[in-house]
């Protein structure tokens, strides 16, 4: 559906500073939709949320509904009493360093978050006992079988479902009833875990929605083969019936990221088992994620036309072929369900116009790169004159190089053709350039990556796609959300007519609660 003329920034939370080593939804978070906020934003874009595995990818969850429990603030579970200051006196990391330390911050993390879960079913009030009841049972469509999974997991550790044994992995009801019992402490936690998850991130939520800032999230195409999903309902996936495994892996062909393609690994969809009950597991999917984000990118929208399937055994994409998928049948399906759909459309790589007709009949916004638009000719559709205005338009996301590391790194030839387009760069620099180019097209959206508002290089970068290693890691001080940068933000979006004019939020909006350098006074 077409969106209203705004502007907004991507931060994924773990690039939040922490003490505790990795971002979290705690107060940086607060005084990020400050800083959002003070500087006239009105979307505030995220990764997907969800339980992340090896390589610490949002993209390869063990979910698709559940949410991250690293990302549980372990300051506010210390506010309402769940932990101790004694219990985190020895599990800070510091809040200096720019890259993450999974390795380090996860294990003390988790360590902490078992404690609190102790402490809840020894501690919690009745009214606190109650609202787990109520989020259990809410819940329990997804909740029960992701719990079991995890336990299960660690249980075996970390070894993937297909390696269970063979009653546990097929869910054979006489194992699923004895490790049920057997586990019953570990699926506690991990509920418990949940519980707290979504209960900050609503509250988050709402604190961001009352400044009239939507949260744009990020749905997966595919989910991970080793995930609760895939466990739970092997028959909608393309899997070998002996082992298990995907039978057909996802992917993409050679692309500008890669000149072998993209093997994701994910297994395909069964589409005819999907479309047999109409399309209910998508239908919860969408449903599940709208509970708590706003707006969703849908990522790799292309494979709701056609996918690139890649038999099992090979190792690289090049030897795939494109299937046709049952995408309208799929979205009219949601549509009836849930109604018209916040929905913007990832339509990066091979698009060809069916893909384009597919999303156009549904009016989801595409996607616009700015760095894609230098390197050919005045055709080239990333370039903002060949802008529509239902489309999204990016300085770079996730899975490019910074605005300043881009820029840097170009052959002399499209770094004249970005020049010249430009007019010249001035002493603002290329990243507030290029952010004035986005700002200023005729695309309704606009968001731009915190790296390229603070104008930092590689070093920044969140992802290289394709490189195993690395990602996912970066995070800025504390000190970056200047007011002086939140003044310059909010003059250009302003000056470009993105500054969205909504109703005052019915909670306080003081001087205070909006500083871009307070505490949370929500």
């Amino acid at each position: 559906m077409p969106f209203p003329r705004s502007s907004g920034v991507l931060l994924h939370p773990t690039s939040f500073p922490s003490s505790f080593g990795v971002g979290d939804v705690g107060g940086a978070a607060y005084q990020f939709i400050n800083f959002l906020h003070s500087s006239k934003q009105s979307i505030w874009q995220v990764l997907p949320l969800g339980p992340t595995g090896h390589g610490n990818s949002p993209y390869m969850s063990y979910s698709s509904m559940a949410g991250n429990p690293v990302l549980i603030s372990l300051e506010k579970l210390m506010e309402q009493g769940i932990l101790s200051a004694a219990e985190l006196e020895n599990q800070s990391l510091g809040g200096e360093a720019d890259q993450i330390d999974y390795e380090q911050a996860i294990p003390r993390k988790l360590r902490a978050l078992a404690q609190a879960a102790q402490n809840f079913k020894v501690c919690a009030t009745d009214e606190q006992q109650a609202q787990f009841r109520t989020f259990c049972h809410d819940h329990q469509y997804w909740l029960d079988n992701y719990a079991l999974f995890m336990a299960l997991k660690e249980a075996h550790e970390g070894q993937p479902w297909t390696q269970w044994g063979e009653a546990i992995a097929q869910r054979q009801p006489d194992a699923i009833a004895s490790w049920q019992s057997k586990l019953a402490d570990q699926i506690f936690q991990h509920k418990y875990w949940q519980f707290e998850f979504f209960r900050q991130w609503k509250d988050l939520k709402h604190y961001a929605n009352v400044r009239g800032i939507s949260i744009l999230g990020d749905m997966p195409i595919y989910v991970a083969h080793d995930s609760a999903d895939v466990w739970e309902s092997p028959e909608i996936f393309q899997l070998d019936e002996e082992t298990g495994e995907p039978a057909l892996m996802a992917g993409v062909p050679p692309d500008y990221f890669s000149e072998t393609g993209q093997l994701w690994g994910n297994p395909i969809y069964n589409w005819e088992r999907l479309a047999a009950d109409g399309f209910q597991w998508w239908i919860r999917r969408v449903k599940g994620l709208l509970d708590y984000v706003d707006i969703i990118r849908i990522d790799h929208f292309r494979g709701f036309q056609a996918y690139w399937e890649v038999k099992q055994g090979e190792t690289t994409a090049i030897n795939g072929r494109w299937v046709e998928a049952p995408g309208e049948a799929l979205f009219e399906a949601i549509a009836t369900e849930l109604g018209h759909l916040p929905i913007i459309a990832e339509d990066l790589g091979v698009i060809t116009p069916e893909v384009e007709s597919l999303r156009d009949q549904f009016e989801f916004p595409g996607m616009k790169i700015l760095q894609f638009a230098f390197g050919s000719d005045p055709g080239n559709p990333y370039l903002p004159f060949n802008y529509a205005r239902n489309s999204l338009v990016y300085t770079g996301t996730h899975d490019n190089d910074t605005t300043v590391g881009w820029f840097n790194q170009l052959q002399d030839w499209e770094r004249n053709a970005v020049v010249n387009y430009l007019g010249g760069v001035n002493h603002e620099g290329i990243h507030w350039m290029l952010i004035r180019l986005a700002l200023g097209s005729v695309a309704n959206q606009a968001i731009f990556p915190l790296q390229d508002l603070l104008g930092l290089g590689t070093e920044a970068r969140m992802n290289t796609p394709g490189v195993p290693s690395g990602n996912w890691a970066w995070r800025y001080d504390e000190s970056a959300l200047t007011q002086e940068l939140s003044n310059h933000f909010g003059y250009l979006t302003t000056l470009y007519g993105r500054q969205v004019h909504l109703p005052p939020p019915s909670d306080d909006l003081s001087d205070e609660s909006t500083s871009t350098d307070g505490d949370y006074h929500g």
